[in-house]
């Protein structure tokens, strides 16, 4: 199976936030359906100090192709100076779901 599809992740600092980058994706067909988990603790160095934040993670589903749109406007929005944005491939997929996530995007 191609990987022409991805999984992009990215973490809020709130409830608000992850929802309005959520909504932006799926409004503007940049992303199929994004996922929202709220409450993970993340702990990462910043500035050479250990520090820890409760988040909020975005499970982004798109197509690879309009990747750099996705990261513009998730940058556009985002509170972080330096947001996490990193996109996994998506090896294997439901066929039928695939296809669904290219139906929704312009």
């Amino acid at each position: 199976m191609s990987t022409c599809y991805q999984i992009i992740l990215c973490t809020c600092p709130d409830k608000n936030t992850a929802e309005n980058i959520a909504r932006l994706l799926v409004k503007d067909k940049l992303a199929a359906c994004v996922n929202i988990l709220p409450g993970i603790t993340s702990v990462y160095t910043w500035r050479e100090q250990i520090e820890s934040a409760q988040e909020h993670l975005l499970l982004i589903k798109a197509n690879k192709s309009i990747y750099q749109a996705i990261e513009t406007a998730i940058i556009k929005q985002h509170p972080y100076e330096l947001p996490e944005i990193i996109a996994v491939p998506i090896e294997n997929g439901l066929p039928e779901y695939l296809h669904w996530i290219d139906s929704c995007h312009s």
